[in-house]
């Protein structure tokens, strides 16, 4: 299930008139509006893919039909499920803004994780994990890291591999070739891929030497390597276990061969691999793994001091007892709290509901879920059930990837009392 969705090349006009019509003079308001980044924004009105739930919510905004302008050839392009977000920066934008557009003062920091990603990307040959649910801040925390490299004349390059389509994900030696193709661009140095590209010697050795001889070499600075939406190739199976293999290699050779000293890993993603990995080959075993959690109540009274609201400790409780600290939908509560003068407890009693302010939010959900019946039925059995709910660890990982769900060991259950109760409703059928 790939959840990556586009605007068909001959409707972006319309789309584009659709923001003027709806009361947007610009593409920073419906932004805002909407909590989602600008980037977002942008991809969707320019036909650039963009995650399927903000295709949903934008498209509910601006009065458009889905069915009618999306171009479904990026969504089918593979059948298997997909982690994507062409992060996209989905996050609110006061909180997760792109890097040319950080407000420091807006940032909640998640003590001690920023500092211990600050230390680990200084040391030659680190590797860093960065687990994240949807919509957790990861954007914004990936920003600031990159940000900290480059005050160290660090070299960073960015790549999510979202942007790897279906052909590229056709076989191990077609993904190595488009991944070393983009870095390489990124460092605006000459490809040059046929030099190092020898038959007989495997795709994995192509790449690391063409990495050694022709990427590190030409570099006299540490060089930042951020993979984000590690997630695209988990399932792609063949791929996935040699190319994460390929990077634990990496990691280790920077151990005993100064070269590799250079390079310094960031790998993040939305859910654990689901795939088996030898543990000797997984990069997810070694390195500094942070998994981002939810805000704190210490956390989000800051962040609605910052926003002009002086919540007291009963009504952040209140406020937590729906959607618990997810980053998002705090600060999409906060959001309209401080520009729509909506009171907390209307805010609270309508949320689950067609007027409530999560109303488009929760419909994307939903018509999500119901494209894969399965999983439908999954979440169905999570909100309808009190005790420990045994899934598959397929569907788990589905489920994880959307956002909807959180794990206590071997417990699973729904992310927030939001999601349970609108669930409970609108999956009875299923």
């Amino acid at each position: 299930m790939s959840r990556s969705i586009k605007v068909c090349q001959q409707h972006i006009e319309q789309v584009k008139l659709a923001v003027k019509r709806s009361g947007f003079p610009r593409q920073k308001d419906l932004a805002e509006n909407l909590q989602l980044s600008l980037a977002t924004i942008s991809n969707f009105l320019n036909g650039r893919p963009v995650d399927y739930l903000n295709f949903y919510e934008i498209c509910q905004k601006l009065g458009l039909e889905l069915d009618r302008i999306a171009d479904f050839e990026v969504h089918n392009a593979n059948d298997s499920f997909q982690t994507l977000d062409l992060e996209t920066e989905q996050a609110p934008i006061t909180l997760f803004q792109e890097e040319s557009e950080i407000k420091t003062s807006n940032y909640i920091e998640r003590p001690p994780i920023e500092s211990h990603c600050y230390e680990t990307i200084v040391q030659p040959g680190s590797l860093l994990r960065i687990k994240a649910s949807k919509r957790m801040g990861k954007t914004w925390l990936i920003n600031n890291i990159i940000h900290q490299a480059q005050k160290q004349n660090y070299i960073t390059v960015r790549l999510s591999l979202l942007l790897a389509d279906g052909t590229v994900l056709k076989n191990l030696d077609e993904f190595l070739r488009w991944f070393c193709i983009v870095v390489c661009r990124q460092l605006k140095l000459s490809p040059q891929l046929d030099d190092y590209w020898e038959k007989g010697l495997g795709s994995n050795y192509n790449c690391t030497l063409y990495f050694e001889e022709h990427l590190l070499a030409q570099i006299d600075r540490p060089l930042v390597l951020c993979l984000d939406e590690v997630d695209r190739i988990f399932s792609y199976s063949e791929i996935a276990e040699d190319f994460l293999g390929m990077l634990r290699a990496w990691h280790e050779e920077a151990k005993s061969r100064q070269m590799w000293r250079k390079l310094r890993l960031i790998l993040a993603h939305s859910t654990e691999a689901y795939i088996p990995l030898n543990i000797n080959r997984s990069p997810f075993n070694v390195g500094l793994g942070i998994e981002l959690p939810e805000f704190t109540s210490e956390q989000i009274q800051e962040l609605s001091r910052r926003q002009g609201l002086n919540l007291d400790t009963s009504q952040i409780l209140e406020l937590m007892d729906l959607v618990g600290g997810h980053p998002y939908l705090v600060q999409r509560a906060i959001y309209y709290l401080n520009t729509q003068k909506i009171s907390l407890v209307k805010l609270l009693q309508e949320a689950d509901t067609e007027s409530g302010i999560y109303n488009d939010h929760l419909r994307g959900h939903l018509y999500n879920l119901k494209q894969y019946p399965e999983l439908a039925v999954a979440m169905k059995k999570i909100v309808n059930t009190a005790n420990s709910v045994q899934l598959e660890p397929n569907q788990i990982f589905k489920l994880q990837s959307l956002g909807l769900v959180k794990l206590h060991g071997n417990a699973i259950e729904s992310r927030c009392n939001l999601y349970s109760q609108y669930f409970r409703e609108h999956l009875c059928n299923e």
